[in-house]
């Protein structure tokens, strides 16, 4: 065997070398995502961030805008389809929900700003957009309906911009330090400015400074980003502004229940003071024959001073191509050629397409924030802009640890480091803050799955078991979040209360309770799978409390014909089954009975004992029936808004808790089905086009499930196991482990109608089971052979994935 994958690694290696030189991000769409199923409108759809960036840079450099349908509004990544430009800023977020994030640190340029211009109000100079924008990896360019078109490309701390106005008209560059972008519905966790400062030098060209922002979807704290800003070309006129800040916020000074003020210019530096006033410049350029002017901006969250540094070493030229280029080659190389399948003109672009922009979407964040923590000195890494631990445990972050296997451990370090610092792990960060928590404290899943496929290297184990035991044991307190006031959402188990003493999570003195049950199972099956190294004692308690989703199980209820069922059980051990629906759950919020889900498809949700799962709904055959049946149409009883626009079954792509229920039927030895039922998805919802996902992104979420579908494999959160699926390519290379190869090949492959499996083998050894062992093929590499046909076989003889936390209460 171990002759077998040498000889697959070298035959890889001399492949590769030629396939290297393939530019992928030609196959890259930037905009999938960013519509979503009402034309025009970003609600519903991936929530994305378009503009410049590098994989898990800092900087994301792209517009912000504004949306003319406000009930609709969605501007999280502050690109939408149609929305009037107010800026191009250099912080933003990709795929995620909730009130928008950063969107700070910004220019925009402008023909003039005579009346009825009025630069504390950008609704007076916000600009549609005509034309098509141009969106491609490292680049983004669109054209305003003043002339004025706009170019940007960004760096890992900084961002280049160039702006090419009509000839003979006005130049000038607003920089309004208090812009981010904002909730247009409102609410109590909308971002708010709360001061800064802007300092011009006297040749004008040069202004640095920094602003303090808070709230935003994790309502977070104030975080404070410094920046250094240049131009190539010094303005004719450079002058500072000031005004009141009339924006409403909560516990912060401000101008309140009054009009927009106007600016009052100053000379060449301005700070808010205690009243959070808004500041900026403005730069003009009126003596000058070119039509052109350039800036670059570096950001920093330590000093303006290394903002500067970063501006000037990561972007060397005021040409804005090479710093496309160079973002081009940094995503080829660092993340492109991790998976290489064959690209001549006979492959279908539209698969490769899909492939390699989820390749992509999949590494806009986290952001690598190592040497920019301003909260504490460490030799750790520093990782922020988790979105979240909830949404990315599943799938996620495995692909991480195949294919970035350095990045990974950098993120498991910085994770341990948040708890050491800052008293727990967490489920969600920005902006250096630790919040929300949707459902259970899913960094232990994360460390769990890191643990048991074998991470190692510099991350300490017992500290990383210790930040997993403080989650498990230590109820946080609360923070009488207007999201959900009944207990933390800011980190850890906020129903730690109810999960201990009773062995379940009661529906009448906590939230979430059915889809937090079965979080906190999963939790602590995480603990017992890193404590049988660590912590051989506590084996026992965390595996017997990961059956405590048992607790819940109503097995006499019936919905729908089918019996046994997740359900809401109260404090004193009575179940609330009056009125109980399982395909329904409120608005599937904070406050509800699950989240983001129903407990229909949260009852599916049991990874690590789907053996007692199986048993509970009847066996074999009425689990199949059940499964069955969620993907029949119009089955959908909720209505999901976002979190499931055009979606009419029960199960539910777009939301992580469904993301391994269509593979469950390799648990009745049925793997045809799960191939049938995962292509099914795939091709439904999936699409090379700008309504592309099916609802927010969630960093990359919902395009690392694509991932693992054209892979033809998925992973189990928190075991080894890997399920064989059915591969998209004839041919794929993937460079695992930092170094080695896996070879995944398939004869008889025809998107069409030729992809069930006939036959499997595994480093050239005949395979009949339907799964295989994370170190099979992801530590030494190695190789899988497909036979696919057009007939469902049973061809997989061995056992069914195993079921390690299985244990009947």
């Amino acid at each position: 065997m171990a002759i077998h994958r040498r000889l697959i690694a070298t035959f890889a290696v001399l492949a590769g070398s030629v396939v290297a030189q393939v530019d992928y991000s030609q196959y890259v769409n930037v905009l999938i995502g960013s519509e979503g199923p009402y034309p025009g409108q970003a609600f519903g759809g991936g929530d994305i961030f378009v503009g410049g960036a590098v994989p898990f840079g800092v900087a994301k450099v792209g517009i912000d805008t504004y949306e003319d349908n406000v009930t609709l509004s969605t501007l999280n990544g502050g690109y939408t389809p149609q929305g009037r430009m107010t800026a191009i800023s250099m912080m933003h977020e990709s795929g995620t929900g909730g009130p928008a994030k950063y969107g700070v640190v910004a220019q925009m340029p402008l023909k003039t700003i005579d009346e009825p211009v009025n630069i504390l109000d950008n609704s007076t100079y916000w600009q549609r957009r005509v034309g098509n924008d141009t969106a491609q990896v490292g680049y983004f360019r669109t054209k305003l309906e003043s002339g004025v078109t706009v170019e940007l490309s960004g760096a890992r701390h900084s961002g280049i911009m160039q702006y090419t106005y009509p000839q003979g008209s006005e130049k000038h560059v607003l920089v309004d330090v208090s812009h981010y972008l904002p909730d247009e519905n409102g609410g109590s966790a909308v971002q708010v400015f709360l001061g800064g400062q802007i300092d011009i030098q006297p040749c004008g060209r040069i202004y640095t400074g920094y602003g303090t922002w808070g709230g935003g979807w994790n309502e977070g704290a104030p975080f404070t980003v410094f920046f250094c800003g240049e131009f190539e070309e010094a303005p004719d006129q450079a002058q500072t502004f000031r005004g009141r800040n009339t924006d409403p916020m909560q516990r912060y000074h401000a101008f309140s229940d009054e009009p927009y003020q106007q600016a009052m210019y100053g000379n060449l530096s301005e700070a808010s003071g205690p009243m959070n006033d808004r500041i900026g410049a403005v730069f003009t350029w009126s003596n000058t024959s070119s039509s052109t002017v350039r800036s670059r901006v570096g950001i920093s969250f330590i000093s303006a001073e290394k903002a500067c540094a970063f501006k000037n070493a990561e972007i060397t030229s005021w040409d804005l191509n090479v710093t496309t280029q160079a973002a081009v080659d940094e995503w080829n190389q660092d993340v492109f050629s991790k998976i290489q399948v064959p690209t001549d003109a006979s492959q279908n672009r539209t698969n490769l397409v899909l492939l390699y922009s989820s390749l992509y979407f999949m590494h806009l964040m986290p952001s690598d924030r190592t040497g920019e923590n301003p909260l504490w000195q460490s030799s750790e890494p520093s990782w922020d802009d988790f979105y979240t631990a909830w949404d990315i445990f599943r799938c996620t972050t495995t692909l991480y640890q195949i294919l970035q296997p350095s990045y990974y451990e950098s993120m498991i370090r910085a994770l341990i480091d948040i708890w050491r610092w800052e008293g727990y792990m967490p489920d969600g960060r920005s902006g250096n803050y630790n919040g929300l928590v949707q459902g259970g404290s899913n960094a232990d899943n994360i460390l769990a799955d890191a643990y048991v496929r074998g991470l190692r290297g510099e991350v300490n184990w017992t500290a990383g078991y210790q930040a997993m035991l403080k989650d498990a044991e230590v109820q946080p307190y609360n923070t009488f979040s207007f999201t959900d006031p009944s207990a933390s959402v800011k980190e850890g188990r906020g129903a730690l209360n109810d999960w201990v003493p009773l062995g379940y999570v009661s529906s009448d003195r906590s939230t979430r309770a059915v889809s937090r049950t079965v979080e906190y199972a999963l939790n602590d099956f995480a603990l017992a799978q890193v404590a049988k190294d660590l912590a051989p004692g506590d084996v026992a308690k965390y595996m017997n409390r990961s059956a405590s989703w048992q607790n819940i199980w109503a097995h006499n209820f019936t919905s729908l014909n089918f019996t046994g069922f997740l359900a809401p059980r109260l404090a004193n051990g009575t179940f609330n089954l009056t009125d109980y629906n399982p395909a329904l759950c409120g608005g599937c919020e904070w406050q509800d009975i699950s989240y983001e889900a129903t407990p229909f498809e949260y009852s599916f949700t049991i990874p690590h004992d789907m053996q007692t799962l199986i048993g509970f709904m009847g066996g074999e055959q009425a689990f199949e029936e059940r499964l069955d049946y969620i993907f029949q149409p119009n089955t959908s009883q909720q209505n999901l808004g976002a979190n499931g626009a055009a979606i009419n079954t029960i199960m539910n792509i777009g939301n992580e808790p469904d993301f391994a229920t269509p593979y469950e039927y390799h648990y009745i030895d049925k793997q045809a089905k799960s191939v049938e039922r995962t292509r099914q998805l795939a091709n439904t919802y999936f699409h090379d086009a700008p309504f592309g996902v099916p609802g927010n992104s969630d960093a990359g979420a919902l395009n690392s499930w694509l991932i693992w579908q054209m892979l033809g494999l998925y992973p189990v959160v928190t075991q080894t196991t890997i399920l064989i699926g059915s591969p998209w390519f004839s041919d794929i290379n993937m460079t695992v482990n930092g170094n080695r190869t896996l070879r995944i090949m398939a004869t008889g492959l025809d998107n069409a109608d030729s992809y069930y499996v006939q036959s499997v083998k595994v480093n050239g050894q005949a395979w009949t089971k339907n799964w295989l062992d994370h170190a099979d093929v992801m530590v030494e590499g190695g190789s899988i052979e497909f036979e696919l046909g057009s007939e469902m076989t049973a061809w997989a003889t061995g056992d069914v994935p195993p079921s390690p936390g299985h244990l009947v209460l």
